[in-house]
């Protein structure tokens, strides 16, 4: 079996049959569907505010080419494609990599009711 196999945790079985004698205990699937929870959530949020800096970008850069000389002048097509892609671009990353802390925060507090 491969790796994407592995990772799904589509196994061979004989393979199942190794692992259920064994007598190591398995991890929980917990953390990994905190992960994908954390991953969901970052993706849908960053979509949003690429979304949303996509449009802004948009009208800034076409209206200032418009309306200003300079702008007008030296920022062709691909100058202009460029700026919007590069805002669009860093709001999704920026948005997304606050997500994913933001919820690996949330799910690592401190509970010591736990430990006593």
């Amino acid at each position: 079996m491969g790796i994407l196999s592995a990772i799904t945790g589509q196994k061979n079985n004989s393979i199942n049959n190794n692992i259920s004698q064994s007598i190591l205990i398995p991890a929980p699937l917990e953390p990994h569907q905190i992960k994908a929870e954390c991953a969901r959530e970052a993706t849908r949020a960053g979509f949003k505010a690429a979304a949303i800096a996509s449009v802004i970008a948009t009208v800034t850069v076409i209206g200032g080419c418009r309306v200003n000389p300079w702008a007008k002048a030296n920022l062709n097509y691909s100058a202009q494609a460029l700026l919007i892609s590069a805002a669009t671009i860093s709001s999704y990353f920026i948005t997304a990599d606050k997500t994913i802390l933001e919820c690996a925060t949330r799910h690592a507090k401190y509970d010591a009711s736990k430990y006593e």
